[in-house]
């Protein structure tokens, strides 16, 4: 069958073409197009893409402190990190959309182009302020890119085989997502060095080049061997008519939105107070945005988000769920390496390790889902058993403390990776069985973006009460002599970057001591105690020994304090995610099983617009209603 069996009239054609139920671009009807070779290689494409973009949502976090201490930018450090988030999650809706109109290959290509000049660029930044603009392009096509991955495997396989492999897919995201921090830590320490373009200190920027060699692979068997028609197209116009009917206002408002709502979210509590006119105002105006963006929407000829789909109960549902896996899956990703780390004393590269379980156990459960849905045909139940297993090892995960033994909280870990590892594959295939094929891509992309939307909100809802909660609990706890060092040093002193981070700890105990010594050496010289000639030196190296271990211990008096605060904090944070998992489980008896269709199953007739143009148009177009 052609791709495209019809052809459509500019809009200057005086002629009008009549509505036609023919379906644009359909394939056949085993859905599949790809068999042997080139079904391997874009699968295998595929997933490369997914694993590339997925991890570089996470890998930067255990590289930070030496990119910092390398480009500087200390108060821009979260940028890295929110900026890659935030243009992901701005384009993901929009791309949906566009590629259930004009096709997949195309936006799917152009990502994974955005994304590698992203990643070479980031490597190559010479300042802060340019890995933060590159890893926003990197964000932009990875957004297209995770948004296209899972639709597409949905346009390959018909419902009744998708769960095996969206299972697989699942896996691969999952294991991007939690395994990011050990592979940052990993190229950070042991990256290559090259001459004198990449040196000992510079190793962070293999954290970026890694993507291009194997990039390059995904993009030329995509390239190759992924089909221009694999996907069932709703847009049969041409040139600027086809461009006229893109919503982009629609388009405008969702990004303008997306950003207002996910700076926000990413202020609150950290770069400004809940309650400041900036996080306020910003908050303010994604509300107004998101109103605006819903009326457009009900108007809109091709809406970017068609808000039928919400009058779908497993689409509404799954969306949500969505939310509450990327809340929690974040949460988790940033919280437990810090507990790990800050809490047990463990280094970032054996916090690393301690998570594989729970990233085994998410792969596991991503695949094993898939199969079991493949052979039952059911989903509900899986869902309801993934709720509770994620929401008994969250409970668990929140009641560790400085005495938590490693096994055991390997075991929280995994018990908590066996439930988030469910609903990596069974929302996806739940929505794409649910909905007709021409709003595949749509439907797909909006379970993405709420799930990335989730992250931002689970990192921050549970960094605020993190952070409240130590300052609240440390200033109740530091030492009476604490009184001694500055407000920036005491500001300093209980950074929980202090735990986790030796430069910084390191930094911190350095200038103390240097301040406390040249104080004391001060308030000697003033009484005295100094004596003139040749015991002055004795003396000036009593001094500074005397005041270099007394500042120390008092430092130790303060870490120990924040790492009691710091227990407390993950704790109450942690005990923010076994809510949503609550919510979660309340959510899974709302997810209502569909049967898995054998085939992709009819596809909504696309209808043919009737083009006219000028009064003769409009009257035939009239005479035509009226006459049927």
């Amino acid at each position: 069958m052609e791709a495209f069996p019809m052809e459509i009239p500019s809009s200057s054609s005086r002629t009008p073409t009549p509505p036609s139920s023919t379906t644009v671009g359909a394939p056949p009807s085993s859905g599949r197009r790809l068999r042997g070779i080139a079904l391997i290689s874009v699968l295998v494409a595929l997933m490369l893409t997914l694993l590339l973009e997925a991890l570089d949502q996470t890998v930067v976090g255990t590289a930070l402190p030496k990119i910092i201490g390398e480009l500087n930018g200390f108060s821009l450090y979260t940028w890295v990190a929110t900026a890659y988030l935030l243009a992901s999650a701005t384009v993901v809706p929009i791309v949906g959309k566009l590629s259930d109109q004009f096709g997949r290959k195309g936006f799917f290509l152009v990502g994974v182009v955005i994304f590698l000049l992203g990643s070479a660029l980031s490597g190559a930044s010479q300042t802060i302020q340019q890995l933060i603009a590159f890893r926003a392009l990197q964000g932009l096509g990875a957004g297209i890119g995770i948004s296209l991955v899972f639709t597409v495997v949905g346009d390959i396989f018909p419902p009744a085989e998708r769960p095996r492999w969206q299972g697989i897919f699942g896996a691969v995201y999952g294991l991007s997502s939690v395994f990011g921090p050990t592979l940052g830590g990993f190229l950070t320490d042991h990256g290559p060095v090259v001459g004198s373009f990449i040196t000992d200190q510079s190793r962070w920027r293999w954290v970026f080049y890694v993507n291009i060699p194997i990039g390059l692979i995904a993009f030329i068997a995509l390239m190759v061997y992924l089909p221009t028609n694999i996907s069932v197209r709703t847009s049969t116009y041409r040139g600027w008519a086809a461009i006229r009917r893109i919503d982009f206002l629609g388009a405008v408002l969702a990004s303008a939105a997306t950003i207002c709502l996910l700076l926000g979210l990413t202020w609150g509590g950290q770069t400004y107070p809940w309650g400041s006119a900036q996080v306020l105002g910003v908050l303010i105006g994604a509300g107004v945005l998101f109103t605006l963006f819903l009326v457009v929407e009900r108007f809109a000829v091709e809406p970017v988000l068609p808000l039928s789909l919400f009058g779908n109960q497993v689409f509404a549902s799954a969306a949500l769920l969505s939310l509450g896996v990327g809340a929690v899956i974040l949460a988790l990703a940033y919280y437990l390496p810090l507990f790990l780390q800050g809490v047990l004393g463990e280094s970032a590269t054996n916090s690393g390790e301690l998570i594989t379980p729970m990233t085994v156990s998410i792969v596991i459960a991503s695949v094993l889902s898939g199969l079991l849905i493949a052979r039952t045909g059911r989903y509900q139940w899986l869902a309801i058993a993934g709720a509770v297993l994620l929401g008994a090892g969250s409970l668990l995960l929140s009641r560790m403390d400085a005495t938590t033994v490693l096994f055991q909280a390997t075991i929280f870990m995994a018990l908590a990776g066996l439930g988030l590892g469910v609903f990596f594959s069974l929302l996806t295939l739940a929505v794409q069985n649910a909905i007709p094929r021409t709003q595949l891509g749509v439907g797909t992309a909006a379970t993405r973006y709420m799930q990335q939307a989730g992250g931002t909100l689970g990192v921050a809802v549970v960094g605020t009460v993190v952070n409240n909660t130590i300052a609240s609990d440390i200033a109740t706890r530091l030492p009476a002599g604490a009184s001694r060092l500055t407000s920036q040093g005491i500001s300093a002193a209980t950074n929980p970057q202090v735990l986790v981070n030796p430069v910084y700890h390191a930094t911190v105990v350095h200038t103390a001591q240097h301040y406390a010594v040249a104080a004391a050496i001060a308030s000697a010289r003033a009484s005295g105690a100094i004596p003139a000639g040749p015991g002055a030196s004795g003396a000036i190296a009593a001094i500074t020994a005397n005041a270099s271990q007394d500042v120390l211990n008092l430092l130790n008096e303060i870490f120990s304090a924040l790492k009691h605060s710091l227990t407390l904090g993950i704790e109450h944070g942690l005990t923010v995610v076994v809510g949503i998992s609550v919510g979660m489980l309340v959510l899974t008896f709302l997810l209502k099983d569909v049967p898995l269709r054998a085939s992709h199953g009819p596809v909504e007739p696309v209808q043919q617009p009737v083009q006219v143009a000028g009064q003769a148009g409009e009257q035939l177009a009239a005479q035509h209603t009226a006459g049927s």
